[in-house]
């Protein structure tokens, strides 16, 4: 969840016409916009913040940058198209959004169960990096950084134990994502696709009845005051990326490029590691105030397993690459054998 970058140096006035010296050059700030769905204030914002002005005091006159949170410049598919006229020139967006870009960062998260924990999920998104920067740098933008803030978790209005449990749940859906939508169908759930910005309305108003969010956005959004149900799956890890489109960023000069590159590097690595801590404050600050938590017991394990695990193979060409699918199950059977 924007003007055009600025270049340039700025002539300095002089004091008088007839001045013997040269007047000094002043150079203009550039100026990078970037959107993101993140809430402001949240820590998510404070590390974009920490990280512009990294940009800002960086070699070359630095760079400046404008931060959107809260989805002011819309939906994630509405930032990529607005990067792609140049009225942005960055956005931190979820696979959702990186889909619009490439296809090929679906294998990172539209798995559902496939990953054991998230460090086995880090290290499948350490392996696959090299190709997904590949396929972002060939359609005109520059990964920063990727990440994730942790597992999605179903929110409902009423409580949810088993997949046939969830056949009776209007389930939010990411607008846009017709493939996920069409995976649920399959399943036999009810998606309802929505920006995320409607998803407290949806709830409050029934068009929705339950949502698959990280705690920390289910907190952030009050979407828990409605919802007032959890089940402690962890279905998917939310991963997203920090881009940059390559005209903006193959402007910066090339001192200026490495150090805002660190700069970012460092701040995907804070938001990462926060979401960690903050996911479980945030279940534990729900359930003072009211949120009832399912826990994801051994048997109910078994029970999710068995009813995803031959629906896998239907995902491969329809909502991941077939060949993203397939490496993600290699990487996943070597690290498990080498075990």
């Amino acid at each position: 969840m924007i003007a055009t970058l600025l270049l340039g140096f700025l002539p300095a006035l002089t004091s008088a016409a007839t001045c013997a010296e040269p007047a000094p050059v002043l150079q203009q700030k550039r100026t990078l916009k970037l959107a993101t769905l993140v809430p402001k204030g949240s820590s998510y914002h404070k590390s974009l913040q920490a990280m512009g002005e990294a940009w800002r005091s960086g070699p070359e006159g630095g760079a400046a940058l404008t931060i959107y949170p809260d989805g002011t410049m819309g939906g994630e598919a509405d930032m990529v198209r607005r990067m792609r006229a140049g009225q942005l020139q960055a956005a931190m967006i979820s696979v959702t959004g990186l889909r619009e870009i490439d296809p090929a960062v679906t294998a990172l998260q539209n798995l559902p169960l496939v990953f054991d924990d998230l460090d086995e999920a880090a290290a499948v998104r350490a392996a696959l990096l090299p190709r997904l920067e590949r396929a972002l740098a060939e359609r005109g933008f520059v990964a920063l950084f990727f990440g994730d803030v942790g597992w999605v978790r179903f929110f409902t209005k009423n409580a949810v134990r088993t997949p046939d449990d969830m056949r009776r749940v209007k389930l939010f859906t990411w607008s846009g994502s017709t493939e996920q939508a069409d995976f649920m169908k399959s399943m036999g759930w009810s998606p309802v696709l929505l920006e995320s910005a409607d998803i407290l309305p949806g709830l409050q108003t029934g068009l929705i009845e339950g949502a698959p969010v990280v705690p920390y956005f289910a907190l952030k959004g009050q979407f828990f005051g409605v919802a007032k149900h959890m089940l402690e799956i962890d279905w998917a890890p939310l991963v997203g990326a920090l881009v940059v489109t390559r005209k903006a960023w193959d402007e910066l000069p090339p001192a200026l490029r490495e150090h805002c590159a660190r700069a970012a590097l460092e701040a995907g690595a804070k938001i990462t590691a926060d979401s960690r801590r903050e996911n479980d404050e945030a279940v534990e600050a729900m359930r003072k105030r009211g949120l009832t938590v399912q826990p994801m017991t051994p048997e109910l394990k078994r029970t999710w397993r068995a009813f995803i695990e031959p629906i896998w193979p239907k995902l491969r060409g329809l909502d991941v690459p077939a060949d993203l699918y397939d490496e993600v199950m290699r990487l996943l059977a070597e690290r498990r054998s080498a075990k």
